[in-house]
């Protein structure tokens, strides 16, 4: 089957992976930056958060004055450094703020490196998610970041992603659906892939109650920890697919108007036939493999929602957490999202408006270059 056909086959609506969408242009994502010390992504990332730990708890272990003993830095969730955040152990506390403090420095580090890119030029608003956002411990860091971002006059706001980033990743997928969805149908389902997880979710679009899809919210959700299982490539799809029929029963039996769409978010980088080229070696099976498409593989499942012909579209990981903030981000024109998990998934948003001019909150957009501001000497 030729590309055109599958795309046409497969989604109805637009090509996978698309760099324009209904209500914004997506200038990147899902690029890798290197520096001296190999991939940008891995200086922020949750396992880089844990080697900032453990390297101030080295010094503290020599002398037995560890106030977190013999527990591997591993071993220490995010609930239990959130919770000596606020304790009585006053040395606990002190060695998660050292670390606090140093992978802030880490997170300014890449987000400098990400903004003097020519894809992320004049970015005005970053929000942060991923599974380390949702933490105090995470906030932490993104205030402390933006906190220094601002003290080297880069002219940028470095926020917490607003919805808890498991429904962020469902929520977003309501951004790669066309306008007519909203029309006749108040639901879609959505996926969201992931290394150690699959969800899915029944997400209400709330669109009468808001046009711009502020009030959209996960009304239903199943989680798979895949990672337990191990399955086959195979097995996963067909588990996917249970999934999303439970869910589609579930709509039916409580009155929702399901839409015919399937929005996807899966890591890599996504082709428009719907095959991925990389990074998605964290996945049960080979899922870079030419022989696979998954949008192919869930139609196949799943050729029909109700009375129509199942569309299905799929895009990076990072994108749709990202698109879940398209209805809060329109008092700027240019914004990211990075995504600190088992690595750093990033992605720039240019947003596209009717109305001409600056459309926002009437600042001079070209007075930044690269999210900093101009002095006087500035050429």
């Amino acid at each position: 089957m030729a590309t055109d056909e599958l795309v046409k086959t497969t989604t109805g609506i637009a090509h996978h992976g698309a760099e324009r969408l209904p209500s914004v242009d997506i200038d990147s994502f899902n690029i890798e930056i290197k520096d001296e010390d190999g991939f940008l992504g891995d200086r922020a990332s949750k396992g880089a958060f844990r080697e900032v730990l453990e390297r101030w708890r080295k010094p503290l272990r020599k002398t037995g004055e560890d106030p977190f003993g013999k527990v591997p830095t591993e071993e220490i969730n995010k609930k239990t450094l959130d919770a000596i955040l606020v304790g009585d152990d006053v040395e606990a506390s002190a060695v998660v703020h050292s670390a606090i403090e140093d992978f802030s420095q880490e997170l300014v580090y890449v987000t400098r490196r990400f903004l003097k890119t020519k894809a992320w030029a004049k970015t005005e608003r970053i929000v942060v998610g991923g599974g380390f956002r949702d933490s105090r411990l995470g906030e932490l860091v993104i205030a402390r970041a933006e906190i220094i971002l601002k003290s080297e006059d880069f002219k940028i706001d470095l926020l917490p992603i607003r919805h808890h980033p498991d429904e962020a990743g469902l929520i977003g997928a309501l951004h790669l659906a066309p306008s007519w969805i909203f029309e006749a149908h108040d639901s879609i389902l959505a996926v969201d892939i992931g290394g150690t997880n699959i969800r899915c979710g029944l997400v209400e679009t709330s669109w009468k109650k808001a046009k711009d899809l502020s009030k959209a919210k996960v009304v239903h959700s199943e989680l798979w920890r895949h990672a337990d299982d191990e399955p086959t490539r195979e097995g996963a799809v067909k588990r996917l697919t249970k999934m999303l029929k439970a869910l589609i029963t579930e709509a039916e039996n409580e009155g929702y108007k399901l839409a015919p769409f399937i929005g996807i978010a899966c890591p890599g980088v996504i082709n428009p036939d719907g095959s991925i080229e990389k990074g998605a070696q964290n996945l049960p099976g080979n899922w870079e493999s030419s022989k696979f498409n998954l949008p192919a593989s869930l139609l196949e499942g799943i050729p029909q929602i109700g009375e129509h012909d199942t569309a299905i579209l799929m895009h990076n990981d990072g994108v749709v957490q990202g698109l879940s903030e398209v209805p809060f981000m329109q008092d700027v024109d240019r914004w990211g999202v990075l995504t600190i998990g088992t690595g750093l998934g990033n992605a720039r948003f240019t947003n596209r408006r009717k109305e001409s001019g600056n459309g926002g909150n009437g600042k001079n957009r070209d007075s930044t270059e690269n999210g900093k501001k101009k002095g006087k000497d500035s050429k």
